[in-house]
């Protein structure tokens, strides 16, 4: 991508900014909402999928994630967004600039919702190498591709269920491995790609490939709302929204605010909350009472609780947080038999494993 296509991309987001509708404004969906705010406080948590109809407001809610997250500082002149201060999650350019002592210039920008279309090539999704040219003037002309311009971002990817194998393959490896290697007639080019990523699909159009559905840490389930004064309260917020977008955004802006304030204190908090032994014991009960595969499940336990004791501002993850995260960590890790109600079991095996570990 040159530098015009990312100026028309930087002046196509800023207009985005302008007409998106609010994450605070956003009725109800409270499990969506806090499953995208647990991973926007601890991204080692694997994302989120999001499941459900059509007009169920799933990628309006992801879209307007991007506002309430915390601005990143970023090396200026580096494609990638590389963290000034962190070397180990630098590309190689910066790593080398690093080490030999530079001053990188650094700036702050906001956070964004990438898109991976589904038409996407993989060219596109990895970037390009110019390898004519790497190999007659020994000079790496790299392309940038999405996964470049989703690294410390949000990589979102609507009716995921659909994307084609080979872009599904290559998710997973950059997902696996943070970066992103492009190789070519022995020419190779690497580059770091941590992301959050977020899919959306409606269940209906098909189902998702096991291993990917394996990758996102968290799962949520929505459908329509069926009060009819929460329903009367989405249809004039909408309404509000269409007349006057501006003056709609500001009623909500100190709102929007005070949860950006949140999610960075949640961070500030995270490395010190604990967890105690008789919950660590209770995560890896639960996931055994599930037969849940591996490992990932009480891992991912444990981080979601975690972050959501931050978010709460309390230093120690207790059996409630567990509990109230476990349907959207494990549901999907069970195998699902016809006519079994998978959340049923996940709040049954929670209980049993308050009663062996926790209660007194």
């Amino acid at each position: 991508m040159n530098i015009e296509e990312h100026a028309t991309d930087d002046r196509a987001e800023s207009t985005n900014r302008t007409t998106r509708y609010p994450f605070a404004a956003i009725v109800e969906q409270e499990s969506l909402k806090t499953a995208l705010i647990l991973n926007a406080i601890n991204p080692d948590v694997g994302g989120v999928l999001v499941r459900g109809e059509r007009g169920t407001a799933k990628s309006t809610t992801v879209r307007a994630l991007a506002e309430v997250l915390p601005d990143r500082t970023v090396v200026a002149d580096c494609p990638y967004g590389c963290p000034p201060t962190s070397p180990d999650r630098m590309c190689p350019d910066c790593t080398e600039r690093y080490e030999s002592g530079e001053t990188l210039p650094t700036k702050t920008e906001p956070m964004r919702v990438v898109d991976l279309p589904l038409n996407a090539t993989a060219d596109r999704l990895v970037g390009t190498l110019d390898v004519e040219r790497a190999v007659t003037d020994g000079i790496r002309q790299f392309d940038p591709g999405i996964l470049a311009e989703a690294n410390r971002n949000v990589l979102y990817v609507d009716e995921v269920n659909l994307l084609d194998d080979h872009l599904v393959d290559v998710l997973l490896d950059a997902a696996a491995m943070g970066e992103n290697v492009v190789e070519r007639e022995g020419v190779s080019v690497r580059h770091p790609a941590e992301f959050m990523l977020v899919g959306t699909m409606n269940p209906e159009e098909g189902s998702l490939r096991p291993q990917l559905l394996d990758r996102f840490g968290l799962v949520v389930d929505v459908a329509g709302i069926d009060d009819v004064d929460q329903r009367v309260e989405i249809s004039r917020r909408r309404a509000a929204f269409d007349a006057d977008p501006e003056i709609f955004r500001a009623e909500y802006a100190d709102q929007q605010r005070e949860l950006t304030q949140r999610i960075v204190a949640a961070r500030e908090r995270l490395p010190d909350v604990t967890v105690p032994e008789p919950v660590e014991k209770a995560i890896a009960a639960i996931n055994v009472h599930l037969e849940v595969d591996g490992h990932r499940g009480d891992n991912t336990l444990r981080r979601a609780a975690r972050a959501l004791a931050a978010y709460r501002d309390e230093p120690v993850v207790s059996i409630d947080h567990v509990e109230d995260v476990a349907p959207l960590v494990l549901t999907h890790r069970l195998t699902k038999l016809p006519f079994e109600d998978t959340e049923m079991d996940v709040e049954s095996a929670v209980e049993r494993a308050k009663r062996e570990y926790v209660d007194d």
